[in-house]
């Protein structure tokens, strides 16, 4: 079996430590398992194996081989083959993404921004702010 880390020491005020590098799959020292369109990276355990998991040269999340069956990190879910974990794990990440891509195309309303705390709002927001008119119906019903 093929080492998989490298633990480069480093002095750090005199205090001998280990910090740990991972290998990327591209690395000849990396235990690497291939599945059809994924790259599993063994990183450390027996049981279960944890494994880093790659589409193309992008790391999408981890999976856990265990005796009887795989996981992800992203459910709760036991898979058969090591590809079905691999699969749901993408399709999670997947949707992630797409989901925070719409989230961070739609501005805030005013009324999201007046609930902000001051200081974390960016400068953008203020001056949305600035422009912002309340409607006459919600200053009548205030003022009543």
């Amino acid at each position: 079996m093929a080492q998989t880390r490298i633990i480069a020491h480093v002095q750090e005020l005199s205090d001998e430590s280990q910090e740990e590098i991972l290998l990327p799959p591209t690395d000849p020292n990396a235990e690497v398992m291939e599945i059809p369109g994924y790259k599993l990276v063994y990183v450390n355990g027996a049981c279960p194996r944890t494994y880093r998991v790659y589409k193309s040269d992008s790391m999408i999340g981890l999976l856990f081989e265990h005796i009887t069956h795989w996981s992800n990190a992203v459910d709760s879910l036991r898979y058969a083959q090591a590809i079905d974990a691999a699969v749901s794990l993408n399709d999670f990440m997947s949707l992630t993404k797409i989901s925070r891509a719409i989230t961070q195309q739609q501005p805030a309303t005013f009324e999201e921004l007046l609930d902000k705390e001051f200081d974390s709002l960016t400068q953008e927001e203020w001056e949305r702010l600035k422009k912002y008119e309340p409607q006459t119906e919600i200053v009548k019903a205030m003022a009543a």
